[in-house]
């Protein structure tokens, strides 16, 4: 077994949501993020674009779109791409 980036678009709920507040609140919830990046959408709100390295047995990819949608801030989490480490 070996480890995976799996990249992923957290969506705010709002365009008011403090961006850099939410990103260190992910970070305190997911250990593993390498990356953060700020993607814009439309009309003044921005999705988050995360690069994390997880361990690739159990179902841990999947286990990210929950850890992350569940932090206050955020609407929703999904995983756009998954590649070998």
């Amino acid at each position: 077994m070996g480890s995976v980036a799996a990249i992923l678009r957290v969506m705010p709920e709002s365009p008011d949501v403090d961006l850099e507040n939410l990103k260190k609140a992910l970070k305190e919830k997911v250990p593993g993020i390498q990356d953060i990046k700020e993607e814009p959408i439309g009309f003044g709100l921005k999705a988050l674009k995360l690069a994390v390295i997880v361990n690739d047995a159990g179902g841990e990819t999947d286990a990210l779109e929950g850890k992350l949608g569940a932090v206050p801030g955020v609407e929703r989490a999904e995983i756009i791409e998954v590649t070998l480490n």
